[in-house]
């Protein structure tokens, strides 16, 4: 059980990040548990872990800040062994060198510091530049999948997800299909509304043009000749 000295320490701490936040670190206490702390470190520019975030956990002691805590990191990084303690002066591998006036902010910022190092410790692996790259790439990826990351870091998972949704390639807009019917429609229209002057129009076949010219029997006209007299019948004639 931690001393009282200890929680109201560690709620200080928490309270003081809260207020000023540390670049490139977030870190907050287990709702049940005072002295396990969970944090995630952001990957520097200019280094091989640009983009990459950095899950994992600070266990305090009971006599904290009188005793140093333990470090590990549960995202795999290429730097550090996942879930193994992390070898550090300001860890629990290093009684001797602790310094009671370091703090949770002081502690993780060093951690980034040495992250960004070569130099070999307890708990520190060998990778190349572009094993470190490619981890950085899919480490959000990798943490979303903890449900105690979901949990006490909300802003990385919306911030994957939005991630997600802008990497989903956009759909094309495809021409709506014209058919057939709807290609002719204005045809079909042109002749299915014909106007006055269209049926005035319409030629007749040239069989029934002759019969129209010839509508008046020749025997008629000499009828009419023989009783009316040149003047009936000439306009007959002309027809």
């Amino acid at each position: 059980m931690a001393e009282k000295a200890c929680i109201m320490r560690l709620q200080k701490e928490y309270r003081a990040l809260c207020k000023e936040p540390v670049p490139n670190v977030v870190a907050r206490p287990s709702p049940s548990d005072i002295l396990e702390w969970h944090y995630v470190l952001e990957g520097c520019e200019g280094t091989p872990f640009a983009g990459g975030y950095y899950y994992g956990k600070i266990k305090f002691p009971p006599e904290y800040p009188y005793k140093p805590p333990g470090i590990k990191m549960t995202t795999p990084n290429g730097r550090f062994m996942p879930e193994r303690k992390i070898c550090l002066s300001m860890s629990d591998f290093h009684p001797e060198s602790w310094n009671p006036m370091w703090s949770v902010s002081s502690i993780l910022t060093g951690l980034l510091s040495f992250m960004m190092d070569n130099s070999p410790t307890t708990g520190s692996v060998t990778t190349t530049i572009a094993e470190k790259e490619k981890l950085a790439k899919v480490s959000l990826a990798y943490n979303c999948k903890n449900p105690t990351f979901r949990k006490l870091f909300p802003e990385y998972v919306e911030k994957y997800e939005q991630q997600q949704l802008a990497s989903q390639p956009v759909p094309k807009q495809v021409p709506p299909v014209v058919t057939q019917m709807e290609s002719s429609s204005p045809l079909l229209e042109e002749h299915s509304n014909p106007t006055n002057e269209d049926l005035n129009r319409v030629d007749l076949p040239q069989h029934m043009v002759n019969r129209r010219k010839q509508s008046f029997p020749t025997w008629l006209l000499l009828l009419l000749f023989s009783i009316f007299g040149v003047v009936m019948a000439l306009p007959l004639l002309q027809l």
